[in-house]
């Protein structure tokens, strides 16, 4: 085992009953990703060697979404919610033969920060607490110190109106050795107001074994915990605008900053531009240099530099653009590469789809993809030129310096070089369009 080793258990078993809703607490969304998604990156910052996740209202859920978030993470139940302190104990055998600093965080605390954790985990202390100088101290548990460090922790429902009147507060995040974690947890009781186990009252029990607890102090802000709708939206809020000013401090040029929003891993290069009201959702990259039109969204992508895309297309998951592609208005690209030079002007949807280098793609392109059933692939070859409203009936594969006529419909592979028609013929009626309108008109009349 690693010397400095961590582990992290976070507590997501809460229902979450103001947020008036049946979707478990830790899976509603802030910065594109489910809340608790924060706190798991936050997390593997600290490179721990286990990461469990207590779970318990909507357990199957939960378990479900942290197997896209983070595969290596492992679960608990916690069947009854009797308190953090019994959240906490269900992650023992997990933590079996574990030697090192276990430390506990919260699926509904999302803005814990890196330095911070990282203070907390390297603490010599045996037991360490984060707290914060609230401005309204309000309903949280009061942290009590004294000059031999933090004596415990008293939770508001069970505090006197001194206790009630000091402003440092606990966050409930905690980091302690993991065998004293094992040594305590069993000692304790739900002699409370609220007959839950604190994990709190680990504090007292490890003083009355002559062992050292230490607070560290952040932020208030990084302690904002999620309870209700309107504490979320207020949480989205200061996730955007931390997540612009460091995308402009990195270099980004947001021409509209308040307009664009961002998920969680979105990561953009230096000098590129983005427009007004651009959404990001989860996995996006957009590499240096490159440029996003307004009322763009993108999911699951990478751009790479050069390139340009918008205004108002999308992106979805899978898209890859080469350097220098142009991705015009109202273009739509799922799981399909688009090498070098490539441009698709407007009006178009690429799907499961290698599109090669300087290819033209004209307007009303459709490549169909899905019978029904499964999903198809269309290839086109380098330096092609796809004739607009062109329907690339999948599976296909245009050649290299190969062309197919406006209007036509794909359904057989194209060679190299090859000009490719598949439409009907052309058949003219003289006369026939007024005598037509005539007859409508007349129609009309009569009714």
């Amino acid at each position: 085992m690693a010397e400095n080793a961590v582990a992290v258990v976070i507590l997501a078993a809460g229902q979450g009953s103001r947020m008036q809703s049946d979707l478990p607490k830790v899976l509603h969304r802030l910065g594109g990703v489910p809340l608790f998604g924060h706190a798991l990156a936050a997390a593997r910052s600290l490179e721990p060697e286990q990461v469990i996740v207590v779970t318990g209202h909507g357990s199957d859920r939960v378990t479900k979404a942290l197997s896209k978030l983070d595969p290596e993470a492992r679960t608990v139940l916690q069947e009854e919610q009797l308190g953090t302190g019994h959240a906490v104990r269900q992650t023992l055998p997990e933590l079996e033969g574990f030697e090192g600093k276990v430390v506990v965080l919260y699926g509904d605390t999302p803005f814990i920060g890196e330095d911070t954790l990282a203070a907390i985990a390297s603490h010599t202390s045996d037991l360490v607490v984060l707290g914060f100088e609230a401005a309204d101290p309000g309903r949280y548990g009061r942290l009590i110190v004294t000059d031999r460090g933090l004596e415990r922790i008293v939770e508001f429902k069970d505090a006197d109106a001194a206790t009630r009147d000091i402003a440092l507060c606990n966050s409930g995040v905690m980091a302690l050795d993991a065998s004293l974690l094992r040594q305590l947890i069993g000692k304790l009781t739900n002699d409370n107001a609220s007959g839950e186990y604190y994990l709190t009252d680990l504090v007292a029990l490890a003083r009355a074994e002559g062992r050292r607890a230490d607070v560290v102090i952040c932020d208030e802000e990084e302690t904002l915990g999620i309870n209700t709708r309107a504490e979320l939206a207020q949480a989205e809020r200061t996730f955007q605008a931390r997540a612009r000013a460091r995308a402009l401090e990195d270099g980004v040029t947001l021409t509209d900053p308040d307009s664009v929003w961002f998920a969680l891993d979105t990561f953009i290069g230096r000098d590129a531009i983005i427009g007004p009201n651009v959404v990001f959702g989860p996995g996006v990259t957009i590499e240096s240099e490159a440029e996003i039109l307004p009322f763009c969204h993108l999911e699951g992508c990478h751009v790479s530099s050069g390139a340009t895309v918008g205004p108002f297309a999308r992106l979805r998951p899978g898209a890859e653009l080469g350097g220098d592609v142009h991705v015009g208005n109202f273009v739509e690209i799922k799981n399909a590469v688009l090498d070098e030079g490539v441009k698709v002007g407007h009006l178009t949807y690429l799907g499961d789809a290698h599109i090669g280098e300087a290819t033209n793609i004209g307007a009303g392109t459709i490549t169909c993809n899905y019978d029904g059933v499964m999903k198809h692939r269309t290839e086109i070859g380098a330096r092609a030129f796809i004739g607009s409203d062109t329907m690339l009936v999948a599976p296909v594969r245009v050649g290299d310096d190969a062309m197919t006529g406006s209007g036509s419909v794909i359904t057989q592979d194209v060679p190299d070089g090859a000009l490719a028609i598949g439409r009907a013929r052309q058949a003219n009626k003289p006369g026939f369009a007024t005598r037509l309108m005539a007859a409508l008109r007349a129609k009309k009349e009569a009714k």
